[in-house]
């Protein structure tokens, strides 16, 4: 096998296996819902049950951190999600915003506070 392909081959199935087939939906989604109002109804709803799933998963890492997030003193994740909450409401309500924000805290904190 060429050496340069068996130094790359995890790379390619990642892309191939996990990137491709997920791109699909999405470039379809983009074309299915070029000309949808943002307004209307279902959207709306769409919106507030991927919230929802956001937020349970963030509950459940807080509750149930996996792996090293154990060791993470609980004031580091209060404060992550503290900027997170203040990072969403001061970028006009974006989730992308908060997510980064507190996730950028829960790092630096678990760099700077962990045993």
């Amino acid at each position: 096998m060429n050496p340069v392909l068996q130094e790359f081959w995890p790379y390619l199935v990642l892309i191939f296996v996990g990137f491709l087939p997920n791109e699909i939906w999405r470039l379809l989604g983009l074309v299915l819902a070029w000309r949808l109002n943002e307004g209307a109804e279902v959207l709306i709803w769409v919106r507030a049950v991927a919230t929802a799933i956001l937020a349970g998963v963030v509950g459940k890492l807080i509750f149930f951190p996996p792996g090293a997030l154990e060791s993470v003193p609980l004031s580091v994740w209060i404060g992550a999600i503290a900027i997170g909450l203040v990072a969403f409401v001061l970028i006009h309500r974006s989730v992308f915003a908060g997510v980064v924000a507190g996730e950028m805290a829960l790092i630096a904190g678990a760099m700077l506070l962990s045993p």
